[in-house]
């Protein structure tokens, strides 16, 4: 049984401060939850003071990228041992925005997922299509190359930490959802291809749905067999929006 993972990405929002309040928030409304990984992704600068106020918490830290190098001359990059070591346990990888704003590539995110996997981090590997490859029926073709080319030359004692998240780049920030059945086609088909390059993981990999998941649509997405959790966007930056997410109804 694949146990839910709901990640709240905050992407460039919230002052350190804020992120503190925000954390301290979502602990007091989500302490119960045993049955389902709660993962919030702050700003680089923000993941230090938050991480300290998740502590003994069942809130997890991540990232929101990472380097593949360790360290160096790499002005403005941020290294897998450095996020270890401030608390992460989990880093983003190849988000949709790091891909249309900052030049991300399949080969660079397989460097990210392999750097990140070195260091004990489990990868958020994000794959997903624009909408013109939706209408021109181009979807599987592009999350085909993008998870042989982001997940090459992995072994499976390495794939067995990794998190898949499926973000649909029409469906974030847009307000549009990709159905239920549209989203958990991808899923099993993501999950084929898993089975294909990861000999025999395929079945515990968690894989995500991100695309303006909002309290309102989450059971429907997180009722579908194929769909492990979500990777939240929007809805992460207040506490009691995530914290439904989170307390979905199974």
């Amino acid at each position: 049984m694949r146990k839910a993972v709901i990640a709240g990405n905050w992407k460039m929002n919230k002052t350190v401060s804020e992120a503190v309040e925000l954390i301290c928030e979502l602990k007091k409304l989500v302490f119960d939850v045993t049955d389902t990984e709660i993962v919030v992704a702050p700003p680089f600068l923000a993941i230090y003071r938050v991480a300290q106020e998740a502590k003994g918490s069942n809130i997890r830290i991540s990232a929101q990228d990472i380097f593949w190098e360790e360290k160096g001359a790499y002005t403005g990059a941020v290294s897998p041992m450095m996020l270890s070591d401030v608390g992460c346990k989990y880093t983003i990888v190849g988000h949709s925005e790091r891909r249309q704003y900052f030049g991300e590539t399949d080969e660079t995110v397989n460097r990210k997922i392999r750097a990140a996997l070195g260091q004990g981090l489990a990868p958020i590997f994000c794959v997903g299509e624009v909408i013109e490859q939706r209408e021109s029926g181009e979807t599987f073709s592009v999350i085909e190359t993008q998870v042989r080319k982001g997940l090459s030359g992995l072994s499976p004692p390495e794939m067995k930490d990794l998190i898949v998240a499926y973000e649909p780049v029409w469906a974030i920030g847009t307000g549009k959802t990709a159905t239920g059945e549209q989203a958990e086609e991808v899923h099993a088909f993501i999950r084929g291809l898993l089975k294909e390059v990861s000999q025999g993981t395929a079945d515990n990999t968690r894989i995500l749905y991100g695309g303006s998941v909002n309290p309102d649509n989450v059971d429907g997405l997180m009722a579908k067999p194929n769909i492990d959790g979500a990777l939240v966007g929007g809805a992460s930056l207040k506490a009691e929006d995530f914290a439904r997410i989170v307390k979905y109804k199974r």
